[in-house]
């Protein structure tokens, strides 16, 4: 049995005003087509052209492995030269990933290939971060440390997206004292046996072709999968919730410290510990033995 998923509704384009009332606002996610239609990137941003602007530049890489106290915080598990990076990606499947690596920062030239959107979101000033993934790399099961408004753009062929509001936390085997739920969930063919609690869970959907972009309001959860290779840019801004400001502090000035710490005093049995936690504070929670 499949996810309950619904698909992200789709326009074209959008006014500010009609996406400030019907989306943010309401927290609602939707996808965008044409809003990237006259940036340069349009044309541009394909993984030949970022070979050529940035194929000498080293990056780091990240595959799927299960998170391991030996892991620093985002620490890569491998690093590559972009131009190798980039034929590795066109010449088959790899899990090898880049995420959070500030590209623009050190090949400037892309800053002038997209627009800040003026779309009713105050965003933020900074230097956006690129995400790159290989032919069914999948970006786990996550919600964002700083609870932003996201705006996701997608380049190069297809990605598929897959989002849970906040309030389907308690059937997602959200990890305690993370960001994630458990990484050996297959959310494209879920284990019933195994994960009883996703059954309740309602999500949407949608696949994400070249020059799109998906709204991703504060604190949704949200899986990937890169149906072909291909690299994507997020636009943030703060969250409008006070209470969502909140949770994002506590998330970067206590919870992120504290689950280090303990990483350091007690190793593997922690990140042991927390992924038990996971499955009897949701089975707990919802009357499940």
């Amino acid at each position: 049995m499949a996810l309950h998923l619904i698909e992200i509704e789709r326009l074209k384009s959008i006014t500010k005003t009609d996406f400030y009332n019907n989306y943010v606002k309401k927290q609602k996610p939707v996808v965008i087509e044409q809003l990237t239609a006259d940036w340069p990137a349009y044309s541009k941003w394909h993984l030949n052209y970022i070979k050529e602007v940035a194929g000498d530049k080293i990056v780091p890489l990240y595959d799927d492995r299960p998170v391991s106290h030996k892991d620093g915080f985002n620490e890569a598990h491998a690093k590559m030269k972009m131009s190798d990076y980039v034929d590795l990606l066109l010449s088959k499947p790899t899990n090898y990933r880049i995420f959070l690596y500030n590209l623009m920062k050190e090949v400037p030239v892309l800053k002038h290939d997209f627009k800040w959107p003026n779309i009713g979101l105050r965003l933020v000033k900074q230097l956006p971060m690129l995400f790159f993934g290989g032919e069914n790399a999948k970006v786990f099961m996550h919600y964002d440390i700083d609870y932003s408004n996201i705006l996701h753009f997608h380049f190069h062929g297809k990605k598929k997206c897959l989002l849970f509001p906040p309030d389907q936390t308690p059937y997602l085997y959200k990890v305690p004292h993370a960001l994630i739920s458990r990484e050996d969930i297959d959310f494209d063919n879920p284990d019933y046996q195994k994960w009883p609690a996703l059954k309740n869970a309602e999500g949407l959907v949608c696949e994400l072709n070249h020059g799109e972009m998906l709204y991703m309001p504060e604190g949704y959860w949200h899986y990937m999968t890169y149906l072909t290779p291909g690299f994507s840019m997020s636009l943030r801004a703060f969250p409008r919730r006070v209470s969502n400001l909140f949770r994002a502090a506590y998330n970067v000035f206590i919870m992120r410290h504290y689950d280090n710490f303990m990483r350091r005093q007690k190793g593997q049995a922690w990140i042991d510990y927390k992924n038990e936690e996971a499955i009897k504070r949701t089975h707990k929670k919802l009357g499940i033995t």
